[in-house]
């Protein structure tokens, strides 16, 4: 992580470091947890257990590893390749009643590191999920970056200076080549990179794992194992759809969506903000981009909050609900300027939802009220704001 970009999630991790005596923090690769875990906790030791040397030694004797190294507090990344390591942490743990904070683990969401925190850890650990740059984020350093940049190039923070596709390319050969074989897909690029192309062009749509396949060529199952890995590892997202009682036939496919716009619009070869604005993918991407945005702040301020969408087969649709608790907030996403008419769509849908208030996020530079029930607000009048 480039240290020019201040982090949203540092409070949250530094709230669950003062109640866990462990905090794992989650997230892709490259998207900056080392750097955050380093400069929240700069007198613990770090360690990178995919250097030989220490995986070797951690492997061979973990609880001795971890008593003379933690000293003032230990950071192990990418700790799932010497999965004895979760053992030998619960042990110390609750032999020497460790103070909060005292062990921070890093890792890519790879199942042997989920698996091993909840068998091990279970009780003693707290999870952050670290997600890409916010433009909130992107847009506080000393060289700041406007939202328009982070939209073409996506959020992890070294795309953002220099040619974002070279820097995409190489993340996603290493991604495919290397990570996907470790997490049980067979190494083949090709039918990876198809699938990710597919998944580029069909960007917000309903997913249908058997369409996919039979475009591929390849069985039900092995696409369906794909996803899982993809959305495992923070590439995927799959957004449920919202069900209410009201006598409506409602679509119950997720919809789909790669997460991060850059690698989106890299896939889709898209090198410009000129190429992107003459792009069928415009509208799709920037509902991608507002979506991932929200709910990357959403996280850090309700972590306990759900997001979905709504869509009935008559038509109606509403892009993004937030469910928090009893409460619903409704989002359209226009790539435009949000209109009369769509205001009086999106208030029509607010009572089928047990939705009050609806909201228009669009691009324009300002908010208004469209009716009673609904405001419209421009993307760039505060990119701080959550509905």
């Amino acid at each position: 992580m480039n240290a020019l970009f201040p982090r949203l999630a540092i409070e949250r991790l530094r709230a669950l470091a003062a109640q866990f005596p462990a905090v794992l923090i989650l997230g892709a690769r490259q998207v900056g947890k080392t750097t955050l875990a380093r400069m929240t906790f700069p007198d613990h030791v770090y360690l990178d257990l995919e250097t030989p040397r220490l995986r070797e030694l951690f492997a061979a004797d973990p609880a001795f590893q971890i008593e003379s190294r933690a000293g003032d507090g230990l950071i192990l990344d990418e700790a799932q390749v010497v999965p004895q390591v979760f053992a030998a942490l619960r042990g110390a743990i609750d032999a020497a009643g460790r103070r909060p904070g005292a062990f921070v683990l890093l890792g890519s969401a790879q199942p042997a590191l989920v698996r091993g925190v909840s068998e091990s850890l279970a009780g003693r650990v707290g999870i952050l999920e670290l997600e890409p740059l916010t433009a909130a984020e992107a847009g506080a350093g000393s060289d700041p970056l406007p939202w328009q940049r982070l939209w073409l190039a996506g959020g992890f923070p070294a795309a953002l200076r220099g040619d974002f596709r070279e820097w995409h390319e190489a993340y996603l050969r290493t991604y495919i080549e290397r990570d996907l074989p470790q997490l049980g897909l067979p190494a083949d690029p090709l039918f990876l990179r198809r699938l990710l192309t597919m998944l580029a062009h069909q960007q917000g749509g309903l997913l249908n794992v058997s369409a996919l396949a039979g475009a591929l060529g390849v069985s039900h199952g092995r696409v369906a194992r794909a996803l899982d890995v993809f959305e495992q590892t923070f590439l995927l997202r799959r957004l449920p759809p919202f069900f209410r009682n009201v006598g409506k036939r409602l679509t119950k496919s997720p919809k789909a969506y790669l997460r991060d716009t850059g690698l989106l619009h890299h896939l889709l070869n898209i090198g410009s903000l000129e190429e992107l604005d003459a792009h069928p993918i415009r509208g799709a991407s920037w509902e991608t981009f507002v979506i991932e945005d929200l709910l990357r702040r959403e996280r850090l301020v309700r972590p306990f909050s759900q997001p979905f969408f709504w869509r009935t087969a008559a038509g109606a649709e509403v892009d993004l609900l937030l469910q928090r608790g009893d409460v619903v907030s409704a989002i359209e996403i226009k790539a435009g300027v949000g209109t009369l008419r769509q205001a009086r769509s999106l208030t029509g849908a607010l009572a089928d939802l047990g939705a009050s208030r609806g909201w228009i996020v669009d691009q324009g530079g300002e908010e208004e009220a469209l009716n009673a029930h609904v405001r419209r607000r421009g993307f760039a009048v505060d990119v701080q704001w959550l509905p």
